[in-house]
């Protein structure tokens, strides 16, 4: 259980850093995490990241196709769409519309 406590705090951090009006998706965080076959766990921690007594954005974390797949588990199934809209990006049908434009690659962003 630790590992995957480790991990969950590690996934944090980095979602930590997202800046305000970019996303990235849950297998960029295992791919810089170095557990690039792991993203589904980066997903099973953003679904626990309300728990965190620091603030998590989860609502900057998306699927690789830009669509909010994690909106069912925010406090109503808008509120992960209304955070990004407050931040500037515009949903279609709970997809970021252009989402290469917003995509934040931690890979290229952050140092390793």
């Amino acid at each position: 259980m630790k590992q995957h406590e480790d991990f969950f705090q590690m996934v944090y951090e980095v979602v930590r850093l997202i800046p305000k009006g970019r996303v990235t998706n849950y297998g960029a965080i295992a791919k810089y995490l170095g557990a690039a076959r792991s993203s589904r766990m980066v997903g099973w921690a953003m679904n626990a990241a309300h728990s965190q007594k620091k603030k998590v954005p989860a609502h900057r974390v998306v699927n690789r196709n830009g669509e909010l797949t994690g909106k069912h588990h925010f406090e109503t199934p808008f509120q992960m769409q209304e955070l990004l809209e407050k931040e500037g990006i515009v949903i279609i049908k709970d997809k970021i519309k252009n989402f290469n434009n917003h995509f934040w690659d931690p890979m290229k962003e952050l140092e390793l």
